[in-house]
């Protein structure tokens, strides 16, 4: 089961990582090019995080319940840091970006909906980070596999 967690972790990492670059060829057609940039380049990012964490993921001494969790949070928070800095882009939201978004507004809803996501993503990456710091404790030859 594990395997089967470790190559998914890779095989969407990998998916993730294409879609940033499909992402870059669509820079200048987006509302705020800039945004679209770093959207290209938080999928290229995350996707390498996740084709790590598919790496390490049999390395972890955690229990089924948190590796759940863990799975969970990951794919979550890597896929929606992508698609809510590209929807930054597309709508021209400025409020939670306001360096890369600057000259831009987009609607109260827009505004709203890409800073509550960027918000989940934050808190969800943070708490992977640490589930992952603290699954990687003890001698490697105890690991889960």
């Amino acid at each position: 089961m594990d395997t089967q967690i470790s190559r998914r972790l890779k095989m969407l990492g990998m998916i993730l990582f294409l879609l940033g670059l499909l992402n870059g060829f669509i820079l200048m057609q987006l509302k705020n090019p800039r945004m679209g940039l770093a959207a290209h380049l938080e999928a290229v990012m995350n996707g390498t995080f996740l084709v790590v964490c598919g790496f390490i993921w049999n390395e972890l001494h955690l229990s089924n319940s948190l590796r759940k969790i863990l799975l969970v949070i990951l794919i979550y928070g890597a896929f929606s840091n992508w698609i809510f800095t590209l929807l930054s882009a597309v709508f021209g939201t400025s409020q939670t970006t306001p360096i890369s978004g600057a000259g831009f507004t987009g609607t109260t809803i827009q505004e709203n909906l890409v800073t509550a996501g960027l918000a989940s993503v934050g808190i969800t990456m943070l708490f992977s980070l640490l589930i992952i710091i603290y699954g990687l404790r003890g001698k490697p030859e105890e690991a889960k596999n």
